[in-house]
């Protein structure tokens, strides 16, 4: 199994997202969390609520930064006063990387807020490098892209999502928030095999998993962050950490959402599968 170069923090373990619902239990309780992961859009801001939340999480615990406004996928290129907002924000949570989506999301200064996949071509992933490496340029912490979950797909697209994933961090030199439900999702939605996705993807790159759960409809398979993970999708994380090594985890739930026990005992189960990588490298050994 390769070196991280670009997961410094691999040990850092498995996360929560930090969500409103639970914001009195966590600061009344303290429970023993390893990280919360943060939108930070919910905290560019000045003053107000979400600023004293925030400080008061940052005094018991480490804070990561995900995104879902930058659209490096953009032909229009990055909003720079959306980029300084975040800089400053990264510079108050001291968040060791930061993660946003290879998607786009707007045209002409209106804003879909939607993570919309992008046509698979060189030149789509030129104008995503272009745009990552303005944000690397301006962040002081490493920054990794998240694959989507898509319901749709262009007919100019010349390569895989898996294909384009990984140029894209490779020309760019930045990392990978792999989201296995995504890719469990887009699989059943567009008809590839999710191993095969995984299998692809450079190990060496991914600094942070994402898990979560997902509804079925008629023709689509929707990524909710409504339920528990299903079995298939923990199989698909199985097969991540066997190929990357123990890297931090984060359970995504968004709608319906339980107390929190009910979502920090799912996330834990993570721990089993780092547990069986640790014990196989170890009888490898």
């Amino acid at each position: 199994m390769p070196g991280n170069r670009f997961n410094a923090f691999s040990d850092l373990g498995i996360g929560l997202g930090l969500r409103s619902v639970h914001i009195d239990h966590i600061l009344e309780r303290k429970p023993d969390v390893n990280w919360f992961e943060i939108i930070s859009e919910n905290y560019m801001v000045d003053g107000g609520r979400p600023q004293v939340v925030l400080d008061r999480i940052l005094e018991q615990y480490r804070v990561v930064q995900h995104g879902v406004g930058l659209y490096v996928g953009s032909a229009q290129g990055v909003d720079r006063d959306h980029l300084r907002r975040l800089k400053r924000l990264v510079a108050h949570t001291r968040t060791p990387w930061v993660t946003d989506h290879l998607c786009w999301g707007s045209v002409d200064g209106t804003f879909s807020h939607d993570l919309l996949p992008l046509p698979y071509t060189p030149e789509a992933v030129a104008r995503a490098v272009e745009n990552i490496r303005i944000v690397k340029g301006e962040l002081a912490v490493p920054f990794s892209v998240e694959n989507v979950s898509s319901y749709a797909e262009y007919r100019d697209s010349t390569m895989t999502e898996w294909e384009f994933l990984t140029e894209v961090a490779e020309q760019a030199d930045c990392g990978i928030l792999l989201d296995v439900n995504n890719i469990y999702v887009s699989a059943l939605n567009h008809g590839f095999d999710p191993l095969t996705y995984v299998d692809y993807v450079p190990p060496e790159r991914v600094t942070q998993i994402h898990i979560a759960g997902h509804s079925r409809y008629r023709r689509f398979v929707i990524d909710t962050h409504d339920h528990p993970v299903i079995d298939p999708v923990w199989k698909l994380y199985a097969r991540a950490i066997e190929r990357v090594g123990p890297t931090p985890t984060l359970l995504e739930w968004d709608a319906r959402i339980p107390p929190f026990e009910e979502v920090h005992a799912e996330a834990l189960k993570a721990v089993r599968y780092w547990d069986h990588t640790r014990g196989r490298l170890s009888h490898a050994g």
